[in-house]
C-alpha cells in the first residue's frame, strides 16, 4: 500500500509538471487556446500522455481526499416521571439511609438550593428502592435503561440496521463492568462479529465530545464508507458518596441521570438526511500540571468511603485550561478580523512583558451557537466571565443544568436537543461544543448544520420547552 501511494504521488507530480509546462509554454509563446488545441490534436502522443496524467491526478485526488464526517442523528434518554429527584425526594433518601450526619445533610441541602437545579432532574433506580446501598445490579440496571432507550431511538430515526454498523464506542467515566458496556451493546443488538468496539472510561464530562472525535478519526482512517454508533452515559449508582467529606458531597447534589446515543457516518449519500457535518475537533490535555490532575479526583475519605472530590481549585483550573485551549483553537476558527485583533493583543502582551493582558476573542463572530460545559453554576459563570458571553449564549447551558442537572459526558447532547426544540439552528450555521473532563482535559467540536433543526418526537424537552427559558439565577 505504501509503495502504491508513492507511485500515485509520482504520477500526480509528473502530471502537474507536464500540465504546468504546457501552459507556461502556451503563455510565453502567446499561443491562443485555439492554437493550443490545434497543436494537441496534431500530436496524438502528447495529447494521450496529457490525458493519461490528468486522469491519474484526478483519480489520485478523489481517492485520497477525506469524505465528510456527518452526524446522522442522535437521541437523549429521558427517564420515566417516577424517577424525578426533587429536593424532597433527595432529602428523604438522605435521612432514611442514616449514612450522613446532620451537618452533612444541611450542607447538601444548601448546595442543592444554590445549584440551579430544579425538582425535575432524574435519579438512578436505587434512590427509590428500600435497599439504601447501591449495588452492581443497580448500576447495570441504570446503564441498560439509558443506553438501550437511546440506542433504540437513534436506530429507529436513522433507519440503520444494526448489521450495518462498523464500530461502536461506549463511554462511561466511572463505571467499567466486565463484560464491558460496549459488549453489552454488541450482545443486545447482535452486532457483527467483526465490529470494532471501544469502551472508554475515566475521562469524565469531556468524553462525550471526545468519543465523537474518536469516531471521526476512525472514519477518516478508512477509505470505505462506515457507520459508527456512539453511546455516551454515566453511572450515578456506584458513585453516590456515603460519607461526610464536603468536597465529595457536592457530586451527590449536582450529578443526575443522563444518556445519549449518536450515529456518525462518512457516507456522502446520507448528507441530505444528516443533521450536521463535523468541521473541526480539538483535544488538549493538561494533566501534566499537578493542580489540573488533582482538581477532580476519585479517592477514599478517612473512613474508607469512595467518592469523587471536587476541589475548590476546579473552577480556576477550568479557566486556565480553557485559556490554553483557546490559544490553539482560535487561529483555526476565528474570522480574519477577530484573528488580527487577537494576534495584536498577544503581541502587545509579549512586548509589555505581561502588563497588558490579551483580549478574549469574540467567538460569537465565529459561531452562531455554542454548547458550553454544563458542569455547574460556578463553572458556567466562570466561562461566561472568561469568554465574555451574554446570557443569550449561556441560556442553553443554564436551562440544561436546571432541567436535567449535570448529566456528565452526555450534557452537550441535551444542549443540542434544546436548540432543536427551540428550532434555532438554520442550515449553514456553525456550532461549537465545548466540554471539560477529569485529568484535566478540554475538548471541542465544531459543526456545520446541513439543514434547519427540527423538533423530533423523542426530544427530551418536548413536554416543557414552552416554559423555557426560565430565571434560574
Amino acid at each position: 500500500m505504501k509503495a502504491l501511494t508513492q507511485i500515485q504521488l509520482l504520477q500526480a507530480t509528473v502530471a502537474a509538471l507536464l500540465t504546468a509546462t504546457v501552459l507556461l509554454r502556451s503563455i510565453l509563446s502567446t499561443t491562443t487556446i485555439n492554437l493550443l488545441f490545434h497543436h494537441l490534436s496534431q500530436n496524438q502522443i502528447v495529447l494521450l500522455s496529457l490525458t493519461w496524467c490528468i486522469s491519474i491526478s484526478l483519480f489520485f485526488y478523489y481517492s485520497r481526499r477525506r469524505r465528510p464526517v456527518l452526524l446522522l442523528d442522535y437521541s437523549c434518554f429521558k427517564p420515566d416521571f417516577d424517577r424525578k429527584c426533587s429536593l424532597e425526594v433527595a432529602l428523604y433518601f438522605v435521612r432514611r439511609s442514616r449514612r450522613f450526619n446532620t451537618v452533612s445533610e444541611e450542607f447538601m441541602r444548601g448546595i442543592y438550593l444554590k445549584s440551579g437545579l430544579s425538582d425535575d432532574t432524574y435519579a438512578p433506580p436505587f434512590i427509590f428502592q428500600t435497599d439504601y446501598e447501591a449495588k452492581l445490579e443497580s448500576a447495570i440496571q441504570e446503564a441498560k435503561e439509558g443506553m438501550f432507550s437511546a440506542v433504540d431511538s437513534v436506530l429507529s430515526k436513522t433507519q440503520i440496521d444494526p448489521s450495518r454498523l462498523d464500530a461502536v464506542i461506549v463511554t462511561c467515566g466511572s463505571f467499567s463492568p466486565c463484560p464491558s458496556l460496549s459488549s453489552l451493546i454488541v450482545n443486545r443488538y447482535k452486532l457483527r462479529s467483526d465490529i470494532k468496539s471501544f469502551n472508554l472510561s475515566g475521562m469524565g464530562c469531556s468524553s462525550g465530545v471526545l468519543s465523537i472525535d474518536m469516531a471521526a478519526r476512525l472514519l477518516n482512517k478508512s477509505r470505505a464508507i462506515g457507520y459508527v454508533l456512539v453511546v455516551v452515559t454515566e453511572s450515578i449508582s456506584l458513585n453516590w458518596y456515603f460519607g461526610d467529606n464536603r468536597s465529595m458531597l457536592v457530586t451527590n447534589c449536582i450529578f443526575r441521570v443522563g444518556c445519549a446515543a449518536a450515529i456518525v457516518t462518512n457516507d456522502p449519500a446520507r448528507r441530505s438526511s444528516a443533521k450536521m457535518e463535523l468541521v473541526r475537533s480539538l483535544r488538549t490535555h493538561h494533566g501534566a500540571d499537578d493542580a489540573c490532575y488533582n482538581a477532580a479526583l476519585q479517592e477514599e475519605d478517612a473512613q474508607g468511603n469512595v467518592g469523587i472530590a471536587l476541589t475548590k481549585d476546579l473552577v480556576r483550573v477550568a479557566g486556565e485550561g480553557l485559556r490554553q485551549h483557546i490559544q490553539t483553537l482560535a487561529p483555526r476558527v476565528l474570522p480574519v478580523r477577530e484573528l488580527l485583533l487577537y494576534a495584536y493583543s498577544i503581541l502587545s502582551s509579549v512586548l509589555s512583558k505581561g502588563e497588558v493582558k490579551p483580549v478574549v476573542p469574540d467567538f460569537t463572530a465565529a459561531f452562531e451557537h455554542i454548547c458550553i460545559h454544563t458542569g455547574g453554576k460556578a463553572v458556567i459563570n466562570q466561562l461566561s466571565r472568561l469568554m465574555r458571553l451574554g446570557d443569550d449564549v449561556t441560556e442553553p447551558a443554564r436551562m440544561c443544568l436546571h432541567r436535567f442537572g449535570n448529566t456528565s459526558s452526555s450534557l452537550v447532547f441535551y444542549e443540542l436537543a434544546y436548540f432543536d426544540a427551540k428550532g434555532r439552528v438554520k442550515k449553514g450555521d456553525k456550532m461549537w461544543m465545548l466540554a471539560f473532563g477529569t485529568g484535566f482535559k478540554v475538548c471541542s467540536l465544531v459543526w456545520k448544520a446541513v439543514k434547519d433543526s427540527k423538533n423530533d418526537s423523542d426530544n427530551p424537552w418536548n413536554d416543557c420547552i414552552h416554559r423555557f427559558p426560565v430565571k434560574v439565577w
